[in-house]
């Protein structure tokens, strides 16, 4: 008895949508033009097990597409045969499915994925130069996440010019398809703030877990278990981009991932997690206190860094940019920074010397939506930067970060690391925190961990 093929996420209608738009965009920049997206390659993880895979974000975007060994390719106007969206993907294969899980093959391409025209993954070099021969300019972005494919798109290139003489040639021009699927990704549609809310639920539920569960004795891989099994037990994906689970002075670390170390009981412990749902991925911190409260110097740091992200929030609007959000976070955490002894000087003299990045070297803000650092450019056409726009999603995450090793710094803070990062939706007058209801405040963090 065969499996059900694969099915789209979200309905046809949604990325039937997205593509009409692309092709509209398409056709003002390039009339004539072809877009070509590789999925992602496999990952070999190590001998014969692979890392889960995870489609590529634009592929996925405009076709709803998951499988591996695809490649979709997009004309502005149809072809004579009036074709526009064409897949290729793997075949079907009853052998490998019973190992490997289901394919949509060439007639699920179709079927359900609404694709024009499909083809085995196999047929891709000898039908790539005629969907590509003839085109005035390729949309494909060179130095992606599939190098090798770009070998492939040269070849295809260059056989094209060879035959030129006896057919149509190759386009003469390759240009960055970000310039339209970004632009459009940048600014989130109603289906795609339904999964961001999901996600964010999913990883408040993680949250509260984690704060139970992090506590003196236990280890940073005892609140990554709770907090990761609220994201798959709710039905998400799993995890958006790995956890960071940091405990006492693997807090000062930005990227810290062992999640190994036992937790003090004088530990803050800082969670940087999101759950994906249908693609999309929440991004949040928190830090809290393992022994469930705060002690004195650790509230005056944490309250310093809150009003940071407060400043920044009640600032968002649109208008706004993120350089500016980020002049208001930057202000705030260096004023905290002498009131706790770490500078001491003139406080716009300590900004404009950037001696607050010793204690905060990361930005404020990034996009978020299927990506975790999300796609989207960060600057006006005339090197400016962009003003929020609603329908815009972006994080806030201020932090403070004492080396554990800095002699400079008062003794008490020394391997001190405090963010708090939340996920806002810019709207017609002003932001929504989607992640507002995930603790924050001293009072709400320390409820949380109340056992």
């Amino acid at each position: 008895m065969s499996l059900p093929p694969p099915v789209p996420r979200l309905p046809l209608a949604v990325f039937q949508s997205r593509r009409a738009e692309v092709q509209a965009r398409m056709r003002a920049m390039a009339p004539g033009a072809v877009l070509v997206i590789p999925a992602t390659p496999v990952a070999v993880r190590n001998h014969d097990v692979d890392h889960p895979y995870r489609a590529d974000s634009d592929l996925y975007w405009l076709s709803g597409f998951e499988e591996p060994e695809a490649v979709l390719v997009l004309r502005a106007e149809p072809s004579a045969d009036g074709a526009s969206f064409v897949l290729f993907v793997r075949p079907r294969d009853a052998e490998k499915e019973v190992w490997n899980g289901r394919r949509s093959g060439v007639d699920g391409a179709k079927e359900q994925f609404g694709a024009d025209a499909a083809f085995p993954i196999e047929a891709l070099d000898a039908e790539l130069p005629k969907l590509l021969g003839g085109a005035k300019t390729l949309f494909y972005r060179l130095g992606g996440t599939a190098p090798e494919f770009d070998a492939r798109i040269a070849r295809t290139l260059s056989s094209l010019r060879a035959r030129a003489r006896l057919g149509p040639g190759a386009p003469s021009r390759i240009e960055e398809p970000s310039q339209v699927l970004h632009e459009m990704r940048l600014f989130k549609q109603p289906e795609e703030l339904a999964a961001m809310r999901r996600a964010i639920e999913l990883t408040r539920r993680g949250f509260l877990a984690a704060m139970q569960a992090g506590r003196a004795g236990a280890h940073e891989y005892s609140a990554q278990a709770v907090l990761e099994g609220a994201f798959r037990g709710g039905g998400g994906r799993g995890w958006g981009y790995p956890s960071i689970v940091a405990a006492g002075a693997n807090a000062t670390v930005l990227h810290y991932v062992e999640n190994e170390s036992p937790i003090g009981a004088n530990d803050l412990l800082l969670v940087d997690a999101g759950a994906e749902v249908d693609f999309y991925t929440a991004d949040v911190t928190r830090t809290f206190p393992a022994s469930g409260r705060f002690t004195p110097v650790q509230r005056r740091a944490y309250e310093i860094v809150l009003a940071a992200a407060d400043r920044a929030i009640a600032a968002a609007k649109p208008g706004a940019t993120l350089d500016g959000l980020h002049a208001i976070a930057v202000r705030a955490l260096t004023e905290g920074m002498i009131e706790l002894g770490l500078l001491s000087g003139d406080l716009d003299e300590l900004i404009k010397e950037n001696k607050f990045r010793g204690y905060y070297m990361h930005r404020t803000s990034h996009w978020l939506g299927l990506d975790v650092h999300d796609c989207g450019s960060y600057r006006a056409p005339d090197g400016c930067a962009r003003a929020l726009e609603p329908g815009m999603l972006f994080t806030i995450e201020p932090g403070l970060y004492i080396a554990p090793d800095d002699e400079s710094a008062p003794a008490e803070l020394r391997g001190l690391g405090i963010r708090i990062e939340d996920d806002l939706l810019v709207t017609e007058s002003g932001a929504e925190v989607l992640t507002a209801n995930i603790p924050r405040t001293v009072a709400e963090v320390e409820a949380a961990c109340a056992r």
